[in-house]
């Protein structure tokens, strides 16, 4: 699950609004003391699984230029956070996204 997952799990079964007011700490750094932390950061990620799921839709509708024109604004968008990421050490330095190496990263 992600850090996300757990907090919305948390709010609605167990009715804890905020977790680092009840702990003091936020979900993420809970999760990286404990070392089960995502390898890639939760924002990055889901950019990665949109642009998959926008080039598998171009691959069935080929004329659909709309899709394509925003397929190159979400993987603009990939490679300005990757690029943030690297600066502050979320991701590997030699990290870099590949449209055809990105369903593994998803998978």
């Amino acid at each position: 699950m992600t850090p996300s997952q757990i907090g919305v799990q948390l709010r609605d079964s167990q009715g804890i609004a905020q977790v680092r007011f009840v702990t003091g700490n936020k979900i993420l750094r809970i999760l990286k003391s404990q070392g089960l932390a995502p390898q890639i950061p939760e924002d990055l990620y889901h950019l990665i699984k949109k642009a998959v799921s926008v080039r598998k839709h171009l691959e069935r509708n080929r004329k659909d230029m709309d899709s394509k024109f925003r397929l190159i604004l979400i993987e603009s968008r990939i490679h300005r956070l990757a690029r943030y990421y690297k600066t502050k050490g979320a991701v590997a330095p030699t990290f870099k996204y590949e449209a055809a190496t990105a369903s593994t990263l998803v998978a």
